[in-house]
Order: C-alpha cells, then structure tokens, then sequence
C-alpha cells in the first residue's frame, strides 16, 4: 500500500486526523519537500507531532529512483509519503501514483488544504472565477519561460483571475519583475497584448499561518511591499464582481482606485 498524505500549508498542525492516522499505521514514512515546504514547522517538530521517523526524499529519489526506494517498499509494507499541500495537485506525485499501479501497488489519497482553494479565500475573490493557473519560473538559457504572461492574458479575456504559483523560494518581487520581463520581450517581437503594470494583482505570503500578509495593488507597488520570507503567491486580478471589490479593500488593502468602476 503507498498512501499519499498532505500535510497542508503550514505547518504540522494543518495534518487531517484521517492522514495522522495513516502515519501512525505505516510501517515506512517519506516525505518530500522540493514541491512545495512548510515555512511554519521543521522536520523535528513535524516527526515530534506525528510520532514516527521521517525520511526526507530528494527529487531524484521520487522521480528517477523510486521504484528502488518507494515502491520496493510498498509492494510488501504500508508506506506514507508526506508532502506539502494537498498531493495531487503536483503532477510528479500523479505521475508515482500511477506507476505503483502498474506495479499491482494498492494506493489512496488524504486529501489536506491546498493553495487552489486558499488563495481565493485569503483575498476574497470567487474561487469559480479562476481560470487556469500557471508557474513563474526562473529564466532557462537567458530565456524566461512566457506561459504565465499567456495565462493571464487568456484567462482575462474571459474575465477570470490567475493564480500564479512561484518556486519555493522565490519572491512575489521576483515573480513580478519576471513577468514584466516577459512583458518585454513580448514587445521587442511586437507581441505584446496588455501592460501587466495596469493590472491589479494580488501578493499572499505565508498561507496557512495565523496571521498571513494578504496585500492588492499594481505591480509597481506590491514589488516595494514587504511580505517577508517566502512561500509566497500571486493573484492576477480579472473582472471583479462588487463584492469581489470590497473583499479586496478590506482584507487586501487594495487602493479603490485600481479595482475600475
């Protein structure tokens, strides 16, 4: 049995009762933390909450060796793997899943709370008013990649909001300035569809925790925030709703003025 067990946003206390269960019954716990970390724990508090010996796998050891390393193991034990968030929602974990079935490996999934459905709630914005998210990533061989920029232009053709995930350990100043480079090559191809400076976007750090900075502005301003140490994650910001516009006022500080008529 290989079951997979989210640990949610935080830290260790966002665990279900359902998926401390299955820890405390496995006979093997692994964990992995290059898809998404809990900024609030550490390994020790986390094993110190559940109980049992963690063994932290590296990316190589999921997705290149874990015939030898997970499923040897589950084919005969009752094997945990922890990772952050809710897991399914990376597609390497999708991509072990199925691979454990092949291996006639039974498996099942504990479902905990995951950044898709928190974002929207944290900043007010209607979670069925999000289209496709996207991932800003780094530049690759002096080129960054423009599926984010592309994202938000087609989600607001259709008025919808973007959630922009960022890596574990980049910045929402980061992210931003990325997609306004985007935005500049776009234009040196003539390219360009709309100016991503105009656009209201939406900066959370730290989801989860009792106290998360939530704040909405243009991108100029939310590059000068200071939302403290990562994770971090941005909204872009499509057709608001009246509601939508005082949610944002109010639990993201957004300047009236940004949010149109």
């Amino acid at each position: 049995m290989l079951t997979f067990v989210g640990l949610g946003l935080h830290d260790e206390a966002d665990i279900t009762l359902k998926g401390l269960r299955a820890v405390r019954e496995a006979d093997v716990v692994f964990a992995e933390f290059y898809t998404s970390r809990l900024a609030g724990t550490t390994l020790e508090r986390l094993e110190a909450a559940l109980g049992r010996r963690i063994r932290v796998l590296t990316r190589e050891d999921v997705e290149k060796r874990a015939e030898e390393v997970i499923l040897r193991e589950a084919r005969e034990k009752k094997v945990v793997l922890l990772c952050g968030g809710d897991p399914m929602a990376a597609t390497t974990h999708i991509d072990l899943r199925l691979r454990a079935i092949d291996m006639g490996i039974e498996t099942r999934v504990i479902h905990a709370p995951s950044i898709y459905s928190a974002a929207p709630g944290i900043c007010g914005l209607q979670s069925y008013k999000f289209g496709k998210s996207a991932t800003i990533a780094p530049p690759y061989r002096g080129r960054i990649p423009e599926t984010p920029y592309d994202t938000i232009m087609l989600n607001r053709k259709h008025g919808l909001h973007t959630l922009l995930l960022l890596d574990v350990s980049m910045t929402i100043r980061e992210g931003i300035e990325l997609l306004l480079g985007i935005e500049a090559q776009k234009r040196r191809r003539g390219e360009a569809t709309c100016n991503i400076g105009r656009i209201p976007f939406v900066g959370i750090a730290r989801a989860g925790a009792e106290k998360p900075i939530v704040r909405a502005d243009l991108p100029a301003a939310l590059k000068e925030y200071d939302f403290g140490e990562p994770p971090h994650t941005l909204v872009a910001v499509g057709d608001l709703h009246f509601v939508e516009k005082e949610a944002l006022m109010r639990l993201a500080g957004a300047p009236p003025e940004i949010l149109g008529p």
